[in-house]
């Protein structure tokens, strides 16, 4: 069984004990956190939402918080002396997911 979840302002194909890089969650390491935004749980049977299906839950367990790579943003203008370096680590949740209620 999977599912499609909205976390983030994205969306996640999820199976149970699959290990997902999510944006930032206000959650410690070890919680559970459970997401209620399933768009469609797929499976022997078929569940599609109107957005979401109705009384489908997520349920996983927060490992770890982090940032990623560095991505380098660069900022220049051809014969005007004009260059700006900046740097940015975006902060990530990793999380298991533990169980798919449908």
């Amino acid at each position: 069984m999977y599912a499609i979840i909205e976390t983030g302002g994205k969306q996640f194909k999820v199976e149970e004990g699959q290990v997902l890089y999510i944006e930032k969650l206000q959650a410690e390491a070890g919680e559970t956190v459970t997401f209620d935004k399933v768009l469609f749980v797929g499976g022997e049977d078929v569940k599609v939402g109107a957005p979401t299906v109705e009384g489908a839950t997520v349920t996983a367990k927060v490992d770890a918080h982090g940032r990623n790579k560095k991505v380098v943003v660069f900022k220049f203008k051809k014969r005007k002396n004009y260059r700006k370096k900046q740097g940015h680590r975006q902060p990530f949740t990793k999380v298991t997911i533990d169980k798919i209620n449908a």
